[in-house]
């Protein structure tokens, strides 16, 4: 066998001979906590791209009067006042959002992470409308779309400045060092870690970043993460962005297919699957989001 499929409990890559962005402290907070945060690093140019391409969407949502497989909206959403909780899979409905995904400093850092050889999964851009915008209850990402290992890490970009108050997404740290939680209510899947089970996951210490727009998150695939309604008079975006190290792979997803998925961003195709020896709870295949199986949503 391969000696680069190497150890099958890790969350990092082999630490390069240089770190393109991160610092070796920084790499190692990743891999003790499970998240980090990155104040300000995308670029103001950057920004404005991909504002100006999120307007674009938003004045399209304006035609909706329900949910479609792209636009995921809240129940109040109108015409005169939008109210989006998430663009499905944007690097399929724009360039913009694709190059930024595979060409962008955020390849750099997942590179730093669990390169050299990563592949793209899929994207989403959430919405938290102010003095609204819905609950997203405490949870974990593998179990909506299992791999062989548990690399995988998903890179959030706040298009907003984010202060307290505003469903600022939390991170419970070292939860990815613990179980991978039971995401179904009996047969339902509900995507969401039951009342009884938040009893052996120290919620209150997550950490709740917050930065000026640009900032990143990274966090893990298994790492257990929420955020509150939005109280503010301000919306928050934030474009999400999930990678995965080449040598995981999907076994199901309810992701909507993407032409990008699996598609390598970096280094070179994996020749050998890692497997870790946890096992992984598998999702429905039906292509729902989050916010719907949480509310229940037929």
């Amino acid at each position: 066998m391969d000696e680069s499929v190497g150890d099958p409990w890790r969350i990092t890559g082999p630490m390069p001979a240089r770190l393109r962005v991160l610092s070796p402290e920084q790499r190692a907070a990743y891999e003790r906590d499970g998240f980090l945060a990155l104040p300000g690093l995308v670029d103001a140019e950057w920004l404005a791209r991909l504002r100006a391409v999120t307007a674009e969407f938003v004045e399209q949502s304006r035609a909706l009067t329900a949910s479609t497989l792209l636009f995921d909206l809240e129940p109040d959403h109108s015409a005169a006042a939008p109210r989006l909780r998430r663009l499905t899979s944007p690097v399929d409905l724009h360039p913009t959002f694709w190059e930024f995904a595979s060409t962008s400093v955020i390849t750099d850092v997942v590179d730093d992470l669990i390169g050299p050889d990563v592949t793209f999964h899929h994207s989403k851009l959430n919405f938290k409308a102010p003095r609204g915008g819905e609950e997203v209850r405490w949870h974990q990402d593998i179990q909506f779309w299992p791999h062989t290992n548990y690399g995988p890490l998903t890179v959030g970009v706040f298009l907003d400045d984010v202060e307290p108050g505003m469903g600022n997404v939390g991170f419970v740290p070292g939860s990815h060092l613990g179980e991978l939680f039971d995401q179904y209510d009996g047969d339902d899947w509900v995507g969401c870690i039951a009342e009884r089970d938040l009893a052996r996951v120290a919620v209150e210490r997550a950490v709740y970043p917050i930065g000026p727009a640009g900032t990143i998150t990274v966090h893990n695939c298994r790492t257990v993460h929420g955020s509150a309604p939005n109280d503010s008079t301000r919306e928050r975006k934030l474009l999400l962005q999930t990678y995965a190290p080449a040598d995981a792979f999907a076994y199901t997803d309810i992701v909507r297919a993407s032409p990008h998925g699996h598609v390598l961003v970096r280094g070179r195709p994996a020749r050998w699957a890692r497997h870790d020896p946890r096992p992984c709870q598998v999702g429905p295949s039906r292509p729902r989001t989050i916010f719907e199986v949480q509310q229940r949503e037929r």
